[in-house]
């Protein structure tokens, strides 16, 4: 027993005196392993972000980044409302909305698929501003070669005054003349021409307009529903049927005229055109 006591602490003595000299033959290596390290991190970003990194107002281009980076953000946020507010969608989305309420189906077609209609056809009446956009300013801007390369700034005045050239034929004279006014816009001698008007006049007159637009074409659909509401009404009415809702009679009707018509055709042909 104390024969193996004894190898016992024999053997932890000489691992201790193996795991002393090896940290001694390592010290020195590891300092100088860092050392060159640590010139290269001073040249490099870090990884992760420290607090020395978000000091920024010494370097002019981590600054730009910092603002590209925030338009980004910017503009992915503000997106539903430029689809809302820049494209046909709006116009659209209310006139569905419309032949929704005038046949009296309370849910039928519902939200998501109005929505999603509304979505495609969007695409479909902006498709050759979509086509432009990509071909005059996406496109220079994302080309390889730096001589054909256009600047930042120069690819979103083209995407706008592409947009601007969709806006403008949809936008009513009267619609934009009230907006110039109530900003006080300077008029020329001859009047306001296109260049004249700023985009952020345009674009409240070109959505007043779109409402307009929107509202004469619901209103225009109501109309054969309305007569056929009517006409129901008076018969339940001659027949002392007062109790019973004129509705519940009236939308088998409806839906048949809407139907023997081919109203979807009729209603999304309408629209499209109405941009063209």
């Amino acid at each position: 027993m104390k024969f193996r006591i004894g190898v016992s602490a024999l053997a932890l003595l000489c691992l201790a005196a193996l795991a002393a000299e090896a940290a001694e033959n390592c010290a020195p290596v590891a300092v100088q392993d860092k050392a060159p390290s640590a010139g290269k991190d001073r040249e490099k970003e870090p990884i992760v972000p420290t607090q020395e990194w978000f000091k920024r107002d010494a370097d002019p281009d981590k600054v730009v980044t910092s603002l590209e980076i925030f338009l980004i953000f910017t503009v992915l946020a503000l997106a539903p409302s430029i689809l809302v507010l820049l494209t046909s969608f709006t116009r659209i989305v209310i006139v569905l909305s419309f032949v929704r309420r005038a046949l009296g189906t309370q849910d039928l077609p519902p939200n998501q698929v109005i929505i999603g209609l509304s979505v495609i056809l969007t695409f479909l009446v902006m498709t050759p501003t979509i086509t432009a956009i990509k071909r005059d300013a996406i496109d220079p801007y994302t080309v390889e070669n730096p001589k054909e390369r256009i600047t930042q700034k120069e690819a979103f005045s083209r995407a706008v005054s592409h947009v601007r050239e969709f806006m403008f034929p949809q936008t009513r004279a009267e619609d934009l003349t009230l907006i110039m006014d109530v900003t006080k816009q300077p008029r020329n001698p001859s009047g306001w021409t296109e260049a004249d008007v700023p985009t952020e006049v345009l674009i409240p007159a070109f959505v007043i307009s779109e409402l307009r637009r929107a509202f004469l074409m619901g209103f225009a659909l109501f109309l054969p529903f309305m007569v056929i509401d009517m006409v129901v009404s008076s018969i339940l009415i001659s027949m002392g049927m007062i109790v019973l809702p004129p509705i519940l009679i009236s939308l088998p009707f409806k839906i048949l005229l809407f139907v023997l018509v081919d109203g979807w055709q009729l209603v999304i042909g309408s629209l499209v055109q109405s941009f063209f």
